[in-house]
């Protein structure tokens, strides 16, 4: 969430909201205009960029506090599926996570590729998004073989993936991620820089980790238990 004034010493509010809006990594970014114009048509300057809200001084505090909170929740309701992806993220994944623990069968998996931030960093997102979503693919895949319908895949995080399977099925799933994903990536890389990858430290390079747990090994009564359990796998 952006609070954003107008008045600015260098170049203006709008023009600031402009270019967060022209940017994919900021294009998404709620923001709220907080100002001391009042005019009509300048509010609608602001709305017609973007902004979810516009809110003029003086203000209240509180009032400020609540319609933070609200639009945040809003943007948390309207985007439930990764934009790259198409994987459910966010408060679907969480809801169904916490579902799974009250359950007494349940597996988990956790795929991740570590180090796409440095990645994007290096090649642009749209090298990293196309990462995403090969992962992805491969992933579905894995999971299409297990023939389950009821088996879950969303995000953790932009890098992480969570599957929900059954006792039976998760250890299975966590080989055939890991069988499919090691091998692949190199191939993320440019050509001619493949051949040098094993020479670069993990903490330069994309590596893949792969965890799983079960409720034949592990009880938890909240999630950050379990993501710790998992983590410390990692």
């Amino acid at each position: 969430m952006i609070v954003l004034d107008i008045r600015l010493p260098d170049i203006d509010g709008y023009e600031v909201c402009r270019r967060l809006r022209q940017m994919r990594r900021t294009q998404n970014i709620p923001v709220i205009f907080l100002t001391e114009k009042r005019e009509r048509e300048d509010k609608l300057a602001g709305l017609e960029l973007g902004a979810v809200d516009y809110i003029t001084k003086p203000f209240d505090i509180q009032e400020l506090r609540l319609r933070i909170r609200n639009s945040l929740r809003r943007t948390q309701l309207s985007m439930p599926m990764n934009p790259v992806t198409g994987l459910p993220e966010g408060l679907l994944v969480r809801e169904r996570l916490e579902k799974m623990i009250q359950q007494p069968d349940w597996g988990i998996v956790l795929a991740g590729i570590r180090g796409l931030n440095k990645f994007r960093d290096k090649y642009g997102f749209v090298a990293a998004d196309d990462v995403s979503r090969a992962v992805t693919l491969m992933i579905t895949n894995a999971v299409q073989e297990s023939g389950s319908d009821e088996t879950f895949v969303g995000h953790t995080d932009a890098g992480d993936f969570v599957i929900v399977a059954t006792v039976d099925q998760h250890k299975l799933l966590a080989e055939r991620c890991l069988v499919r994903l090691q091998p692949s990536i190199q191939y993320f890389y440019p050509a001619l820089e493949r051949s040098r990858l094993k020479l670069l430290p993990e903490s330069e390079r994309l590596v893949v980790r792969v965890a799983h747990l079960s409720s034949r090994d592990y009880q938890f009564e909240d999630l950050e238990s379990l993501f710790a359990a998992l983590e410390r796998q990692f």
